[in-house]
């Protein structure tokens, strides 16, 4: 931070519509303070909620950014959030396992009807895990070749120690599931996850181990959606009662996914937008932040209004999510569509 600027510190330059700093889309958002504070109804008598899909990145978090200048501490930030947004993505479980102390402090600040989607750990979807993020159980009943290996995938661990995984996640968002905060849990799967009977039998083995809880599947490998494989997945999900995560992208690329709209599950629907900065989506080594470094501008929003509510209109619940969390991007963006959801025109 250098004098009294509210942007955070950035390593590339802003410029253009899709990049103008947090000040100017706090401008934007500034006549929409309450516009996705509670659920919208939808066409089928459910709702719609939205939300962001983290609330704690740093970028999001310095000063001025988008808390108010009392909102110092976890505590004060996540009341803060409640009461701007009914809905909201847990990044953080995808790095670390969830514990339960930290699930019933989410709780204890949350109003009763606010949701939590949380995304599985790595190693529930064919992903590595850094080593020194496991919890010490599991690190210490590692064998020693595999201790000191710093990334480690599922495959590589015991039979024992992968089902230790999935109780320790189960265990962590127990007391998210208790006090009917939980939304879904969100199977990310990569791009080397493809429509093949194996990796099908992987996902029907996640929702198994997951039973009771509702398990949204999101896909990085656009084969899921070829003209060979489009119909067979969606009927796939939906056999299993298994939400589709719809998505908005960069397209053009290897591993763009098209942003198909489909209900597989009648309980709920969810859209994920993760910004169109192409420049940076198949990038290494850079922060995750700068990669959904983007503002939607509202011609691009409302293409997805009409999809949203086809897709509401067949689901008793719809989450639209904003992955686009660099600074207050994707708050700004979650009140914009929430507002033109609600039929309000905007300049």
């Amino acid at each position: 931070m250098t004098g009294t600027s509210c942007e955070p510190e950035r390593s590339m330059p802003y410029g253009g519509p899709h990049d103008p700093g947090p000040a100017e889309a706090a401008r934007r958002a500034r006549a929409l303070e309450d516009a996705a504070a509670r659920p919208i109804a939808a066409p089928s008598g459910g709702e719609i909620r939205i939300g962001t899909a983290s609330w704690t990145d740093p970028t999001m978090t310095a000063p001025g950014v988008f808390y108010p200048p009392d909102a110092e501490t976890a505590e004060a930030r996540l009341i803060y959030y409640a009461r701007s947004f009914p809905l909201v993505e847990v990044d953080a479980t995808y790095y670390a396992l969830p514990v339960p102390a930290t699930a019933r402090l989410w709780v204890r600040r949350t109003p009763p009807d606010f949701t939590f989607d949380v995304k599985a750990h790595a190693l529930m979807t064919g992903q590595p895990s850094e080593t020194r993020r496991l919890p010490r159980q599991i690190r210490d009943a590692l064998p020693a070749e595999l201790a000191a290996k710093p990334r480690l995938y599922a495959s590589d661990l015991p039979p024992e120690l992968r089902d230790e995984i999935w109780r320790l996640f189960i265990a962590g968002i127990e007391p998210l599931q208790a006090s009917g905060r939980l939304g879904s849990v969100l199977l990310q799967y990569p791009r080397w996850v493809v429509p093949s009977a194996r990796d099908r039998d992987a996902i029907v083995e996640a929702r198994e181990r997951l039973a009771g809880l509702t398990c949204a599947v999101e896909f990085r490998n656009a084969a899921w959606l070829d003209e060979r494989n489009a119909e067979r997945t969606l009927q796939f999900l939906a056999d299993h009662g298994m939400p589709f995560v719809m998505v908005d992208e960069p397209q053009g690329l290897r591993s763009s996914m098209p942003p198909v709209v489909a209900t597989t599950s009648p309980q709920l629907a969810i859209v994920r937008f993760h910004g169109r900065r192409a420049e940076t989506w198949e990038a290494t080594g850079i922060p995750t932040a700068e990669r959904y470094r983007y503002l939607y501008d509202r011609a691009e929003l409302g293409e997805w209004v009409p999809r949203i509510i086809e897709a509401a209109t067949a689901a008793r619940e719809m989450h639209v999510l904003m992955n686009n969390c660099f600074a207050n991007y994707g708050a700004t963006n979650a009140r914009e569509i929430a507002a033109l959801l609600q039929g309000v025109r905007l300049e």
